[in-house]
């Protein structure tokens, strides 16, 4: 579904990612690990149009090299940034609603609030609060519903677990199996390791931009030597 070959970019005057290839296949967790400044977010960011590239990136056999993010977003890559990037003052309902916006015009535009509700019914619980009001769990599960409302083919997610807390963590994780298992691809940034590589199909290990290692993610976790020199755990 997804290649990338030699991908570099820079961000903020910096090289972040140098020769980066990687592939994605249909219906596949694929997680990316590495230390805090590997550049896991630079390589989302690129492949949703937000940072200049040299390279190539192929999605379902169409290039995505000088694409706007939100043809990009329409042609089906969903991502879930970093921080969440709410509307902090509107509602949930409205927060979810702007996320069907790249589809304004087609008649199903909101029908993915189906599937956001039953992945996340604390969300229709809340539906007139305003984001800003909800816990930091809440809000993951808000920004990836909003996500899930563009009707991605492949979600991209960085860092999910960030600032929530342990006792929601599982329960993000287990929302994205589940996402994958209604037939949405995932592309995996995580700070939290065990887990990620736990429910990932196949990792790769970025270091200082660089791709050092890739395989089933189980092999990956499993070996010490990569976890120590690569993982920094």
């Amino acid at each position: 579904m997804l290649r990338l070959e030699s991908l570099s970019a820079s961000y903020r005057g910096l090289k972040a990612l140098q020769g980066v290839s990687l592939e994605v296949g249909k219906g596949e967790i694929v997680a990316v690990v590495g230390a805090n400044g590997a550049g896991k977010s630079t390589l989302l960011k690129s492949i949703a149009g937000q940072v200049a590239i040299e390279g190539t990136i192929m999605f379902d056999g169409q290039s995505l090299h000088r694409m706007p993010a939100h043809e990009i977003t329409r042609l089906g890559v969903g991502l879930v940034p970093e921080g969440r990037r709410l509307f902090p003052r509107l509602s949930v309902e409205d927060n979810l609603r702007l996320g069907a916006y790249a589809k304004r015009g087609t008649a199903d535009r909101f029908k993915p609030l189906e599937l956001v509700f039953s992945l996340f019914p604390r969300l229709q619980e809340r539906l007139s609060q305003r984001a800003e009001t909800l816990s930091g769990g809440e809000q993951q599960m808000l920004a990836i519903g909003r996500a899930l409302m563009t009707q991605p083919r492949l979600l991209m997610l960085d860092e999910p677990s960030q600032g929530i807390m342990p006792r929601l963590v599982d329960d993000i994780l287990a929302a994205v199996q589940k996402i994958r298992d209604l037939g949405v691809t995932v592309l995996l940034v995580e700070q939290r390791l065990a887990e990620a590589l736990e429910i990932a199909d196949r990792a790769y290990v970025l270091q200082t931009g660089r791709i050092v290692m890739s395989g089933p993610a189980r092999e990956i976790a499993a070996d010490d030597a990569v976890r120590r020199a690569y993982l920094g755990i």
